[in-house]
């Protein structure tokens, strides 16, 4: 599943390509991607709309029409965007299809129908997705204080790795990123917050900014898998040339004389290096 960063460069990439674009026409050959609305209403919702940007609402992207209304994307395992020529072949499990005046198409290919679209009101997001509500910081839409941080992080309880997964804390971190910035902030994966000095959570802190930049900076992470990341045009990003633990178990150490370890954390795989996470 692509993480918080990988979706902020899909949004910011949309943005500049097809955001302002009117659509001429829109083709939902998976009636299943659907919520809210039928293959049927949906071309008569949306063609001849003309696009106000795209926006982002937590790991939902929003493509926006004529300041109203919002096509909401939901990418699933194994789901991704991508921008075409009309003549293009057409991939196995494209479930959407819109196709602009000028610009070609962008498609949702979905082959183990795990995405979910929707066409919503401005007004009406809310109550559509109260879940929203809900959601902790955001690393990369606005900056955040240390203090701030800190703060949140003192009122959540349980281990440091599950409150960064838990977007009720931070947006949109999954199994890459926190094993990365627990590393570089030097503290293990079962820490708890009422564990940690002033100064280990400035630490965190700065390795949360940090790792967030840098891997947006490089394009996101891709690593080979039916789910590997690409972007819009079918680029791979390199932040996985930078990963210092996530998947090296057995490997060197960057900062240590010793072999990264792996441990089990729930149902999932948590990297780490004993000797300076501590």
């Amino acid at each position: 599943m692509p993480e918080l960063p990988e979706i902020e460069l899909l949004r910011r990439e949309l943005d500049r390509e097809v955001g302002d674009r009117k659509v001429k026409a829109v083709e939902v050959p998976v009636a299943g991607v659907l919520s809210g609305i039928t293959r049927k209403a949906l071309p008569g919702e949306i063609e001849g709309s003309k696009g106000s940007g795209v926006v982002r609402h937590g790991m939902l992207i929003a493509l926006t029409y004529d300041k109203s209304h919002e096509l909401v994307i939901s990418l699933g395992a194994g789901s991704r965007l991508s921008r075409n020529k009309e003549r293009d072949p057409v991939e196995k499990g494209t479930a959407l299809v819109i196709t602009f005046t000028q610009g070609g198409q962008l498609r949702l290919v979905d082959p183990d129908k795990n995405a979910v679209v929707e066409w919503i009101a401005m007004e009406d997001l809310p109550d559509r997705h109260p879940e929203l509500a809900e959601l902790g910081l955001d690393p990369v839409d606005e900056p955040i204080s240390w203090t701030v941080f800190g703060d949140a992080l003192l009122r959540r309880s349980g281990k440091l790795k599950g409150i960064l997964m838990d977007d009720g804390f931070l947006v949109g971190l999954g199994p890459i990123y926190s094993d990365e910035i627990l590393f570089h902030a030097g503290l293990r994966y079962d820490r708890t917050p009422d564990s940690l000095a002033t100064a280990e959570i400035r630490r965190l802190y700065r390795a949360v900014v940090e790792t967030m930049h840098d891997a947006v900076k490089y394009g996101g992470t891709s690593l080979e898998g039916d789910d590997r990341w690409v972007d819009l045009n079918g680029e791979p990003g390199s932040y996985q040339d930078h990963l210092a633990v996530y998947r090296r178990a057995g490997e060197m150490s960057p900062r240590a004389r010793g072999p990264i370890a792996k441990a089990r954390y729930g149902n999932l795989t948590t990297y780490f290096c004993e000797q300076t996470q501590v």
